[in-house]
């Protein structure tokens, strides 16, 4: 942890704890001025503390990105003795980067040795079609090695619904239809026998078995073009910064068709599948008894699932973070950051999502249930490719995603709606 991050979170340590006072100077027969002072003040703090929060992981991609970047400069520093080519150290396998730029300089693929065309050959993906074929020296060469690691992370950082943690995970190395069975024998009753008296047989009881279709949809970024000057003459790796970017841009479509989709040729959003669990009294606020009021809307089986969870954005969070019960404490646990701790809300745990709805006429600001009956199919990876040939003297890349989510059991999750 370099000095600058490890300087910020300590000025979000003392955010916390400089709140945390000011809550607990707020007591039955404060003046109302004065709560509403201090309630202020926490509220500042607080959202500084997450400003500084995006200004941490701002600070930690930067210093990854450089780090990955003085690796790559002192890959390609020619070795003192060393006749070869640079990027490459006794003994060590050639890259494919150093390889490919002595190709677009130039030099013919005979003049290669064995193990560096091998490095070639295993660069070599399907990513696009032109009438140049993928094969070797007709195109195959030119082809760049897929950079899937590179976006995993990013897409993760931009919302709580590609998250396996959170829901329940279905990859798959193809796109064909899945077929979810589903079963709600919630209703069905068990009957008092009478003895001597034959036991009914008009199907009324029979089990009724339903299901859901996950698909394959899929997602692009569309081209970035950049110049090759830039890629030559530029201290970063703009194939990574760009890639982290792009990644940054999948997750962010991912969330949503997974939090808002309509289902109609795309994916069954989870606030869109959910069900009606509270109407509340108001437009532009929720209280306390109506959070109690969903949360018991979702039946005891699913309020016991471990992924059971409340989710909203962060502007209702804010919202949220002011509410009180009966005896004045706040609803929200404190938790405790610097020991990895999270709040809590009415004792469970809560995910911020930005996709959604804030506070307003008509919205689903609140949705409370157990994530695991929302099933999300990934197919495959994400994937991120550069052309290099078709923009030729310059350069792109694009991103694709493959996916669908759908909720196996509507009465699993419940949303809170305002009139």
């Amino acid at each position: 942890m370099n000095n600058r991050i490890k300087e910020l979170r300590e000025k979000q340590a003392t955010l916390v704890t400089e709140a945390r006072e000011r809550l607990n100077q707020i007591a039955d027969d404060t003046d109302e001025a004065r709560v509403a002072e201090l309630e202020g003040q926490h509220d500042a703090a607080m959202a500084e503390h997450d400003r500084l929060d995006t200004v941490i992981k701002r600070e930690e991609r930067l210093a990854d990105s450089e780090r990955r970047a003085e690796e790559y400069r002192a890959s390609q520093r020619p070795n003192p003795g060393n006749s070869e080519s640079a990027g490459q150290d006794d003994g060590g396998a050639p890259e494919y980067r150093e390889v490919f730029r002595r190709i677009i300089s130039g030099e013919e693929v005979g003049e290669l040795t064995a193990e560096e065309r091998g490095v070639l050959r295993a660069g070599v993906t399907k990513f696009s079609t032109r009438a140049q074929s993928t094969s070797n020296t007709a195109g195959g060469y030119t082809v760049p090695s897929t950079l899937a690691d590179f976006i995993v992370t990013s897409m993760l950082a931009w919302g709580p619904m590609y998250d396996p943690g959170i829901t329940t995970e279905m990859t798959t190395s193809s796109g064909e239809q899945i077929s979810i069975p589903t079963i709600d024998d919630t209703t069905v009753a068990v009957v008092k026998h009478s003895e001597g008296v034959a036991l009914t047989d008009d199907g009324g009881s029979d089990v009724t078995v339903g299901q859901k279709l996950l698909n394959a949809y899929l997602f692009d970024t569309e081209f970035v073009k950049w110049s090759i000057e830039l890629s030559q003459d530029s201290d970063f790796n703009w194939e990574q910064i760009l890639g982290d970017l792009l990644g940054e841009r999948l997750g962010r479509r991912a969330n949503l068709e997974l939090t808002i989709g309509d289902g109609t040729g795309d994916p069954n959003g989870i606030v869109t599948a959910s069900g009606l669990g509270v109407t509340v009294t108001s437009s532009t606020s929720v209280k306390a008894d109506e959070l109690i009021d969903l949360e018991h809307s979702v039946d005891p089986a699913y309020r016991q699932s471990p992924k059971a969870r409340f989710m909203f954005n962060d502007n209702t969070l804010k919202a949220v973070r002011k509410l009180k019960d009966g005896e004045g404490n706040y609803l929200l646990g404190r938790g405790d950051i610097s020991k990895g701790i999270a709040p809590t809300l009415l004792g469970r745990s809560y995910s911020i999502n930005q996709a959604m709805a804030d506070i307003g006429t008509g919205n689903k600001s609140m949705v409370f249930g157990d994530f695991g009956k929302y099933f999300v199919r990934k197919v495959g990876s994400p994937i991120v490719g550069v052309l290099r040939e078709r923009f030729w003297p310059d350069l792109g890349i694009a991103g694709l995603i493959r996916l669908d989510g759908e909720l196996g059991d509507t009465a699993a999750v419940k949303h809170l709606i305002h009139p």
